[in-house]
């Protein structure tokens, strides 16, 4: 059973670009959802969050760094403020940073991409838990990679730390369902997206984008996830796009 998302209202970071745009943007033109919306470049946050304002949603748009346990607790208040409540929290903000041998990736890049991508799940969660089991309800998503599945030279580290989320997220989940709260890992393949440009050492990917997976693709299976009824749970999203090869190791 699916509902509507009318009225609802949403958390979302990493809108600047990719897949979380691509899924802020649908809620907004689908259904008017309420955003709250995060983003570390001010600039192409505003952009997004004009798309969803124009679509007819209320928009809180937040410039901040979600490696910041801060930006989640002035999130929270943002919603419950202008909103009164929040129905679902979606984890997009990571990257991959750089991507190298082992011997390349010094102390400092391994600990921006653990907090980048795990540090900042799992800050996230915890800032918002207690809203949600106060309310009896509440969908969290939180997103992975293909590359805690398969392994490729260079990416270790970032894999190291998406394998993190997806242990996180089904131990979260097993928490949090008796609270009547739905817990979804997002596992994405490969799409060339802005992830790229923010990431050293990562070019855009060769291949037949007729069938590659985009990024509204992604924000479609968010937004099913989240439009289903009380008591229905994706538990865990797989998207792949034709074009990629995943076999990896």
């Amino acid at each position: 059973m699916a509902e509507s998302l009318n009225g609802k209202v949403a958390v979302i970071s990493g809108v600047g670009s990719g897949f979380g745009k691509a899924t802020a943007e649908k809620f907004a033109v689908d259904d008017q959802v309420d955003l709250v919306l995060i983003d570390y470049n001010a600039e192409a946050l505003e952009a997004t969050a004009d798309v969803c304002r124009a679509a007819g949603s209320n928009v809180i748009a937040l410039a901040a760094d979600v490696t910041n346990a801060e930006t989640f607790e002035r999130a929270l208040e943002a919603s419950l403020d202008n909103f009164g409540r929040v129905d679902f929290l979606i984890n997009y903000a990571g990257g991959s940073l750089k991507v190298a041998p082992i011997e390349e990736m010094d102390d400092e890049i391994n600990r921006r991409i653990i907090d980048l991508n795990l540090t900042s799940t799992i800050m996230s969660c915890r800032t918002f838990t207690p809203q949600f089991k106060q309310q009896g309800f509440g969908k969290i998503v939180n997103v992975s990679s293909a590359c805690d599945r398969r392994s490729w030279p260079g990416w270790s580290v970032y894999s190291a730390a998406k394998a993190g989320v997806n242990a996180f997220t089904k131990c979260l989940y097993t928490e949090l369902r008796p609270h009547g709260i739905a817990v979804t890992l997002l596992v994405p393949g490969g799409s060339n997206t802005g992830f790229q440009d923010a990431s050293e050492g990562v070019e855009a990917f060769e291949w037949d984008e007729s069938l590659a997976v985009r990024p509204e693709h992604f924000a479609d299976m968010v937004y099913q996830t989240c439009a289903l009824s009380l008591g229905g749970c994706v538990s865990e999203v797989l998207v792949y796009g034709l074009a990629q090869d995943v076999s990896g190791f």
